[in-house]
């Protein structure tokens, strides 16, 4: 397991499914964890502190600005220092044909899961910078951010423009040795996938039959990918959107 001891890390949507995943497994190699959910994930974090791990709990919705602000700085009065971010906050949003998508699902989408990804970078870096120290931020975005689905424009177009974010935030932090990348998770088994399976179970049904793996992943084997951008094992990959989706990306 990667030794993460004396590492601070920023868990954004960490109170369930792949979020709560990552957070698990980065107190689990060492590092004190703030665990960050727009429902304040207070029971997740004590969960962790019960078993001898150093872990806080943080509420903030990512698209407000001072509440990411304050994120951070919260992250940094308890235990000193910031390390490592697995930007993980996002939602998703209704089948609905483009021509019917309204101007407020829209913005709602991109509130969380754009704007919340450049506002988190945005303060984490500087928490960085102002360290002069080397870290790592992993950033989520999806399948939906290289590939697209008809019915889903807001969502595809929130999780490309994570990519985006990514990789040219890498290009600026590279130098400083803090790695900027990106997972893209498949189907994964979460609270947030479940309920697409309950509400649009035909849809959900044929894009399970274009995963070549032939089965949904754990928010596990996503959270251990977070794990290994963070480490130094990949110290030389920069800007990268690492598809974690049983191959369905592959077509």
């Amino acid at each position: 397991m990667t030794n993460m001891e004396g590492k601070v890390a920023i868990v954004t949507g960490a109170r369930t499914g792949i979020g709560l995943a990552a957070a698990q497994q980065f107190a689990e190699a060492g590092a004190s964890v703030a665990l960050v959910g727009r429902h304040e994930p207070k029971k997740e974090a004590q969960d962790l502190v019960d078993k001898g791990y150093q872990a806080i709990s943080i509420q903030c919705d990512v698209s407000k600005e001072d509440e990411v602000s304050a994120m951070v700085e919260k992250t940094v009065e308890v235990f000193g220092r910031l390390d490592f971010a697995y930007n993980n906050a996002g939602i998703q949003s209704p089948i609905t044909d483009t021509a019917d998508l309204t101007e407020e699902e829209y913005d709602r989408v991109m509130d969380i899961n754009l704007r919340g990804i450049w506002l988190s970078m945005k303060y984490e870096l500087r928490q960085l910078r102002k360290q002069e120290t080397e870290g790592a931020i992993v950033n989520c975005s999806s399948l939906g951010g290289i590939v697209g689905i008809a019915g889903r424009t807001a969502y595809h177009a929130s999780k490309h423009g994570v990519l985006g974010l990514t990789k040219s935030s890498a290009l600026e932090y590279a130098e400083k040795g803090i790695r900027i990348n990106a997972v893209c998770p498949g189907i994964i088994e979460t609270p947030m996938v479940g309920r697409m399976m309950d509400s649009e179970n035909d849809a959900m049904n044929e894009l399970m039959k274009e995963i070549p793996s032939g089965r949904l992943a754990k928010p596990e084997e996503v959270a251990s990918v977070v794990l290994f951008l963070c480490s130094d094992a990949a110290s030389y990959i920069i800007g990268q959107g690492i598809a974690v989706d049983g191959g369905y990306t592959v077509h």
